[in-house]
């Protein structure tokens, strides 16, 4: 080799970007080095595990821009470093990196989420659901962890990131609206992730489907498409797919709208979440009345270790015997 590899990089000269995916994290350019063609792959690299690098990122980051905020949580893009000393304020977001979330104040519940820790898979019965989800569920409505899910609902805030909702109020129990997910960036379309919220507060989770909500849950789908591919013309509808999580985050039914091409994580893995199609097509199977519905099946999905659902219920069930196992 005649030459330095460290001085190939700098002398990379860019022509056009070739392809983005993981949502943005992995770009690759095409270009020239002394005119010979290269491609130079650009990956975002784990974060260092060095507490002294950690500790100083918060107060180092560069160009912080607030998204928005609800009760406790608040949500940013930063620069973590690149030089921004000629960029003006109105350019600055352009040089975002980083994604940044903040819980503040966390509770104890918000930290056993995040804490890294052994997962299970369990099987919920139509019995554990009514004898013990089912209270733990009240429990944790009753807690006040979705005051920033009313508050988006009454129009107290986010309402300038509301993309489409029926007129507050006027639908009644077949309400709706649509925004961002609060994990979105808002600009990198593969990475596309937004959030529908229903008005009426007795459904919790999938759970409280019936077969009398088919024609609702349609129309809200049908609804959710229309309103994201007008909003981002770049996205058309076979891009997109629509889920939802089962167990939620929070008790209060919600569907998550992604684009296809969104790195599928453990948000989107078998044990999390469920497509919005499947449930439908499941109601209508469903042999009985309107009032027939997803309480009556058995569920299996993924609960951490450091979790109430595991800690409080599953583990105990396993230990006496009561509990299902997947097959």
């Amino acid at each position: 080799m005649d030459h330095d590899p460290v001085a190939l990089i700098p002398a990379f000269q860019l022509e056009r970007v070739l392809n983005q995916d993981q949502a943005g994290r992995r770009t690759v350019l095409y270009g020239h080095i002394k005119s010979q063609p290269a491609l130079l792959i650009l990956e975002r690299a784990p974060f260092p595990t060095s507490q002294a690098y950690l500790g100083q990122i918060a107060s180092s980051l560069q160009s912080l821009k607030n998204l928005g905020a609800n009760d406790i949580y608040f949500w940013y893009l930063a620069n973590s470093g690149y030089s921004t000393a000629e960029i003006t304020p109105e350019k600055a977001e352009g040089f975002a990196d980083l994604k940044i979330n903040l819980i503040h104040p966390c509770t104890e519940q918000h930290i056993k989420k995040y804490n890294k820790q052994g997962m299970r898979m369990v099987v919920e019965t139509p019995q554990i659901y009514a004898e013990k989800i089912r209270p733990y569920m009240l429990q944790k409505r009753e807690q006040g962890r979705l005051n920033w899910v009313w508050n988006i609902i009454d129009g107290k805030t986010e309402v300038e990131d509301v993309i489409y909702r029926t007129p507050q109020g006027r639908d009644g129990d077949e309400g709706f609206l649509l925004l961002p997910d609060l994990n979105w960036d808002r600009k990198t379309i593969e990475g596309l992730h937004l959030l529908g919220l229903v008005e009426r507060m007795d459904i919790w989770s999938l759970r409280d489907l019936k077969k009398k909500h088919i024609s609702w849950l349609m129309h809200m789908k049908d609804k959710f498409i229309e309103a994201t591919v007008k909003t981002y013309p770049e996205v058309e509808e076979d891009q997109l797919k629509l889920y939802v999580h089962y167990q939620p985050t929070y008790y209060h039914f919600h569907i998550h709208i992604v684009h296809v091409a969104l790195e599928s994580g453990a948000t989107q893995a078998t044990g999390k979440a469920i497509g919005l199609e499947g449930i439908i097509e499941q109601l209508k199977l469903m042999e009985g009345g309107a009032e027939v519905g997803m309480d009556a099946v058995a569920l299996s999905y993924t609960v951490g270790e450091a979790s109430e659902l595991w800690t409080d219920i599953f583990e105990p069930l396993k230990k006496t015997g009561r509990a299902s196992q997947p097959q």
